[in-house]
């Protein structure tokens, strides 16, 4: 699962959330109750007025209505013709009613044949009633701004272990030897355990790099001896004029075999260091590396139709391993080399980039997808380490390949410099 926000935003919106939706329901209560208990008072109000009205009234038909800006009270029987016609179709009980478009609550009783009925103006309650869900709104808001700032507040110092875990985290490079322990920084909590793996992993980690650095020191001295007296007896076997032509050109063979295979075993030693500036560079001449990596490969050509075109338009010097760039331009040739059949191989040289277009067998759309990985080949006979090792050494340096090719029409290929 992926976040976009912090983990301390995270918690403060979830902080804020509960605090308003705590306050919405304390409000909304607050709310009903109050209006509840409006209805009620307002009833025991009027209930109260009318019957101490309705006693007097029976002691003394004389009696006037209790009658004030809010209050008034009607006595309404049969031939009572100046009272409101709504007044009459009342029905005993509390009960709200519209009077020439003004609002009241009204409380009815009947009484000897009587009807009386006492009305109060519910002006000032609809006003306090505004008033109210004001101070409730405004009440929330400032809840949900207090849950904000006291979550954002509560947040950093809840998930401060697990921020002060995640920079010593971004901190740690790995070496040989064991770096300080995390662990013993942070309580016995989540955290803590959280410190204690990467302590265990930092730990295997550290005794990876151990055996990898024994591994690349025995490998380089290994196989560089037996690589150098091949190379030797080679150059030896080469200088002896007597030789025939059929066996100078196996002994040729060989030391290519060997210049290639000292090339590949330095640029996996280089490969396997720990950084980019581990590597050492120098300005290297592309067009000069090209054109002996297109001559020292001519032989897979023998006895097949096939033309090479190598056109320079540009002469770029990088910074690079130059064994590097070799190993990178080498493949590719290769490949060109190898699986085509009749027609022609043509490679350019621009400022940017090397374009290396050949009529050979191509490569599937679904090899596209897997052309460098490890082990992958769709030919006959591949071992599917070439195009692996040229991503790796091109990841190294930034550098871009792009490859199009179609089943049977062949293959274009574009390392780009920058």
């Amino acid at each position: 699962m992926k976040f976009r926000t912090s983990l301390r935003y995270r918690v403060a919106f979830a902080f804020a959330f509960l605090g308003t939706l705590v306050s919405l329901v304390i409000a909304g209560g607050l709310y009903v109750l109050m209006h509840d208990m409006e209805k009620r008072l307002i009833a025991e109000t009027l209930s109260t007025e009318l019957e101490d009205y309705m006693l007097r009234f029976a002691q003394d038909p004389e009696t006037p209505p209790p009658s004030s800006t809010a209050l008034h009270t009607f006595v309404i029987s049969a031939v009572a013709d100046e009272i409101p016609a709504v007044l009459r179709q009342l029905q005993p009980g509390l009960q709200q009613v519209s009077i020439k478009n003004k609002n009241y609550y009204a409380e009815v009783r009947e009484q000897a044949g009587r009807r009386f009925v006492v009305l109060y103006k519910d002006t000032q309650i609809r006003q306090r009633e505004q008033q109210f869900r004001f101070y409730l709104v405004a009440g929330v808001l400032i809840m949900m701004g207090l849950s904000a700032l006291l979550g954002f507040w509560m947040a950093g110092r809840v998930i401060s272990p697990v921020v002060e875990l995640a920079r010593r985290v971004s901190e740690l490079r790995p070496k040989a030897q064991l770096l300080a322990p995390l662990a013993a920084d942070f309580p016995e909590d989540e955290v803590g355990e959280l410190a204690r793996d990467f302590d265990d992993y930092l730990q295997r980690l550290s005794e990876f790099i151990k055996r990898e650095r024994a591994f690349t020191s025995d490998v380089s001295h290994e196989l560089r001896t037996p690589l150098a007296v091949i190379q030797g007896a080679a150059e030896v076997l080469l200088a002896d004029t007597q030789m025939d032509a059929a066996r100078r050109k196996r002994v040729e063979r060989i030391a290519r075999a060997v210049k290639e295979a000292t090339e590949l075993s330095s640029a996996l030693l280089l490969l396997a260091r720990e950084r980019e500036d581990d590597l050492t560079s120098t300005a290297c001449e592309v067009g000069e590396i090209l054109a002996q990596v297109l001559q020292s490969h001519h032989y897979l050509l023998a006895h097949k139709p096939v033309e090479v075109r190598f056109e320079i338009h540009e002469q770029p010097q990088i910074q690079v391993e130059c064994s590097l760039l070799r190993v990178v331009l080498a493949n590719l040739v290769r490949n060109a080399y190898s699986y085509v059949e009749q027609g022609y191989v043509q490679v350019i040289l621009e400022r940017d980039h090397v374009e290396i277009e050949d009529t050979g067998v191509g490569i599937s759309h679904a090899g596209l997808q897997r052309v460098f990985e490890p082990y992958y080949s769709e030919q006959p006979g591949g071992e599917g380490i070439g195009l692996s090792l040229v991503r790796r050494i091109c990841q190294r340096y930034g550098w871009n390949i792009e490859i199009d090719s179609s089943k049977g029409q062949g293959t274009r290929i574009r390392l780009c410099f920058s």
